[in-house]
């Protein structure tokens, strides 16, 4: 029979007549981990799906694995995500260096038809007041300036990776994108008024915050009757039901995805910690995009099931020094931005 270790999700095959020569739960070291893993051998001669209790190992057609294995597993098929393109890396490096001129940021770009195409259209939509003007991404990056340019750039390479239905969070399709949107809007909106030099990378962690939750999504699906209890019997944060259903949250493992996209250390904190920025030591970034996903959530913006029951960290406004009126203000401008931007996409 075929079992799975728990701990780092390596598979063996093992002869059911060893397990069943023993009346009580078998221990054995994992032999690639080392850690102990425990096996029920009456289950496993019963002639049904094996069952395992506790950190054991788990066998094909038994509850899914859960913690660092379930995170082994979802790694092993990244290759089958759409990957961040590279396109976006090379044009941060270009924009990073001083040297560096709107040509060469152009040519970054064109090495990508797809993606010319959508900056192109979005560049003449009537949102930025350059309807039909704009022939090439030289000229866009001349008349918009970098910083709308990359905003585009960003906008045109998560759109359809955001724009998915995602049942087990009860997202239609682009409502996950809308509140992307609308995160990456508040999030700049926010570093306007704090820190100007974080805006374009404000933009960036309030647009791909929530990646993790395409991930997640099959295996919330996999298991969303016990994700529905356990919401009816705690009454606690879909957050928490992650955590404690699954071993991690969509923010962790947003964050170690987007370390493998090789996306900047200070954005990945940000994502890793946007619905409790606690942990941080008063990180701006982290704060920023905190506050701008409330602000999303108490627009009403996409939300889905994650939404229930979020609440901000008590020091977030203090932090980034606004007033309830500022906040106000900000939740206006999301939500226009959001139907102008889903207008031109």
């Amino acid at each position: 029979m075929k079992i799975c270790c728990p701990h780092c999700g390596k598979e063996y095959t093992i002869k059911r007549e060893a397990l069943r020569s023993s009346p009580d739960t078998v221990s054995i070291p994992c032999p690639n981990c080392q850690k102990k893993i425990l096996l029920h051998p009456l289950a496993a001669g019963s002639g049904g799906p094996d069952r395992t209790s506790g950190h054991s190992m788990q066998t094909k057609g038994t509850a899914p694995v859960t913690g660092e294995a379930l995170k082994q597993k979802i790694f092993k098929t990244l290759k089958d995500l759409p990957p961040m393109p590279q396109v976006v890396q090379k044009a941060r490096k270009v924009l990073s260096d001083p040297k560096s001129s709107f040509s060469d940021l152009a040519k970054v770009i064109e090495s990508d038809q797809g993606i010319v195409t959508r900056v192109l259209k979005m560049a003449n939509s009537p949102y930025y007041g350059l309807s039909g003007s704009v022939s090439s991404v030289k000229h866009a990056s001349i008349v918009l300036g970098t910083k709308t340019l990359m905003e585009l750039l960003d906008l045109a390479c998560s759109s359809e990776i955001l724009g998915q239905t995602l049942e087990g969070y009860d997202l239609a399709a682009g409502d996950l994108w809308m509140h992307s949107l609308a995160v990456a809007n508040g999030s700049q909106l926010i570093a306007r008024r704090v820190n100007p030099s974080l805006e374009l990378d404000a933009f960036s962690a309030g647009l791909i915050h929530d990646v993790g939750k395409i991930i997640l999504d099959p295996y919330i699906m996999e298991r969303k009757a016990e994700f529905q209890s356990f919401a009816r019997e705690r009454r606690d944060t879909f957050l928490s039901a992650e955590k404690g259903i699954l071993g991690f949250d969509h923010a962790e493992l947003a964050s170690e995805v987007c370390e493998r996209w090789q996306i900047p250390r200070h954005i990945v904190t940000a994502i890793r910690y946007h619905h409790d920025p606690e942990p941080t030591e008063k990180d701006t970034l982290s704060f920023i995009v905190h506050l701008a996903d409330a602000a999303a959530i108490m627009s009403g913006i996409g939300a889905g099931i994650d939404g229930m029951l979020y609440a901000i960290h008590k020091d977030a406004m203090s932090l980034l020094r606004l007033k309830e009126d500022d906040l106000f203000d900000i939740m206006g401008q999301i939500v226009c931005y959001v139907e102008k931007t889903t207008q031109q996409v």
